[in-house]
């Protein structure tokens, strides 16, 4: 028996239990302060232009400052998907006791897949704007799952907000928590072969991407939106382990987990010990490597390794960017990712308006969305709501956030000064 077998074999010891779901339940509806520290806590013009290229956006508004300097918001601006990859720590009440000892170790060593999400957003992210946090989570389902079985379907909300307190935009994730073992036996995607290309098939993707086309400055006006209209192509891929590499180095962090090395990943070790499963080599490395090693991925049961569900929510926001111009805001983007994108896999990005209203003052478009592999197969779709600039004023409004989101942000904030204030007091 291999060592990667062994590992893997000793991974799916961990399965789903009545008492964990049961156990899960008693935090529906919990807030917490999110304490974490992603890699980047502040906007500022480096960030944004590092997530941009991370996800393949050359958009010069998120990396060229004069060029930000001449559009409506006086500068560089960053995507507003970016906001779920900073976070600074918020101070807050800590979980109750009989809360915290209930969920200790919760679902500990269950394989979990992002299998969508739904962004609302309210402010653009501005250079200069350092973002808090706190989340919870909203509902919970336990349901046959196609893949692996028995499965803990959950929904978590995830409110961002900035130093002026403004609500920036309210996240929530759909989560899969799935057994392993149950996932292999079954071996659901075993008949996928990986992808392979000749020259010419290179070449009619590179033509492809010197097709696409960018709004960028040009203002789309919502009179001359009609339903029905088509978005222009957009093409994601091949997929590579570069791309993996590149979205980390754009800002995302996979925290609380981390991607530490070295002493800190010893460290990190000892605190998540079942996050660490042995390679082929014997040592102990993070399970997500799911993500960028084959081998590891094979093990739990698919035939290559495959991207992270938010990377193609970063890319249908691209797309969005890409077609509604620099003067638009995207207020709503929801996504269902419904197939897996393995190493070698292209997206290819398809679209159409679906409505337009006036509603609140703001002229809004609706738009469904979704991304076809090359071997024609529906993986991710989607649907967003955009503010477009209209021809009676020339700028599209920014929607408002719901009174009781921002009294709970004001309480919140208010509550972390508290404790900052306490603690500083108490230090002199």
């Amino acid at each position: 028996m291999s060592e990667i077998t062994s590992a893997f074999e000793e991974a799916t010891t961990y399965e789903l239990k009545d008492e964990d779901i049961e156990r899960a339940r008693t935090l529906l509806g919990v807030d917490l302060a999110s304490r974490t520290r992603e890699h980047q806590t502040t906007v500022g013009p480096d960030s944004i232009r590092n997530f941009a290229y991370g996800v393949g956006d050359d958009n010069p508004l998120y990396n060229d400052d004069a060029y930000g300097a001449s559009t409506r918001w006086g500068g560089p601006i960053a995507p507003n998907i970016m906001a779920g990859v900073i976070n600074a720590p918020l101070r807050g009440d800590p979980l109750p006791a009989e809360l915290k000892k209930n969920s200790k170790s919760l679902f500990r060593g269950i394989h979990v897949f992002v299998s969508g999400g739904t962004w609302d957003w309210y402010q653009p992210l501005r250079p200069g704007d350092r973002l808090y946090s706190f989340r919870g989570e909203e509902t919970l389902e336990v349901k046959k799952s196609e893949f692996g079985g028995r499965s803990v379907i959950q929904v978590g909300r995830d409110v961002k907000f900035n130093q002026r307190a403004e609500v920036v935009g309210v996240y929530r994730i759909l989560r899969v928590l799935t057994e392993r073992k149950t996932a292999r036996d079954r071996g659901k995607y075993s008949e996928i072969e990986p992808a392979t290309y000749s020259a010419n098939d290179i070449a009619a993707l590179e033509e492809r991407y010197a097709t696409e086309t960018r709004r960028g400055s040009e203002k789309r006006f919502w009179e001359d939106v009609t339903v029905g209209d088509a978005l222009p192509a957009m093409t994601k891929g091949p997929l590579t382990v570069t791309d993996i590499i590149s979205f980390h180095a754009g800002g995302y962090g996979f925290v609380p987990y981390g991607l530490p090395t070295n002493r800190l990943a010893s460290i990190n070790r000892k605190r998540i010990a079942p996050f660490y499963v042995n390679d082929e080599f014997g040592v102990p490395d993070v399970a997500q490597r799911l993500h960028w090693s084959s081998a590891w991925a094979q093990a739990i049961g698919n035939p290559m390794a495959y991207d992270y569900g938010v990377m193609r929510e970063c890319h249908f926001h691209h797309y969005l960017t890409d077609w509604a111009g620099d003067d638009a805001f995207i207020e709503r983007q929801h996504d269902e990712i419904r197939k897996f994108n393995y190493m070698g896999d292209v997206q290819f990005l398809s679209g159409e308006v679906t409505d337009k209203r006036i509603e609140d003052g703001r002229c809004l478009v609706d738009v469904s969305m979704k991304m076809t592999n090359q071997r024609g197969v529906d993986t991710t779709f989607g649907q967003a709501t955009i503010s477009l600039p209209s021809r009676a004023d020339g700028s599209a409004a920014l929607p408002v956030a719901p009174q009781d989101l921002k009294r709970k942000v004001d309480t919140m904030y208010a509550r972390h000064h508290e404790l900052v204030a306490e603690d500083a007091k108490n230090m002199g």
